[in-house]
């Protein structure tokens, strides 16, 4: 029964505000003080990891997408530029150019 006072006793200390008048508070109030500090430090460094971590996520997201988009456009752009394709959009268009009957060379110097 007197464990149960005491317990009482503390809890309503607690919430009552009257712990923070203890003598051993009172002497170590610098030390509690650095812990409240100590505490609210690593709570701020937590959210900002996380917010970065976040942050990381969607930029690799946004990568792999904008991946995606240059593979699907640099394939079109295979398709459209193949020279058979261009002879047959030129026919298709009536436009009378034809392909070189000699080979490139190089000119040196």
């Amino acid at each position: 029964m007197a464990t149960e006072k005491k317990k009482k006793s503390i809890f309503q200390s607690v919430l009552g505000g009257d712990i923070l008048t203890e003598q051993v508070i009172v002497q170590q109030w610098k030390l509690v003080a650095l812990g409240v500090v100590l505490v609210i430090f690593l709570i701020s460094n937590d959210y900002a990891c996380r917010k970065k971590l976040t942050k990381i996520e969607h930029l690799k997201t946004e990568l792999q997408d904008v991946k995606y988009d240059n593979l699907y456009l640099m394939t079109r752009l295979t398709q459209i530029s193949r020279q058979s394709r261009l002879i047959k959009l030129l026919q298709e268009n009536g436009i009378e150019l034809t392909g070189a009957t000699t080979p490139a060379y190089e000119i040196e110097k």
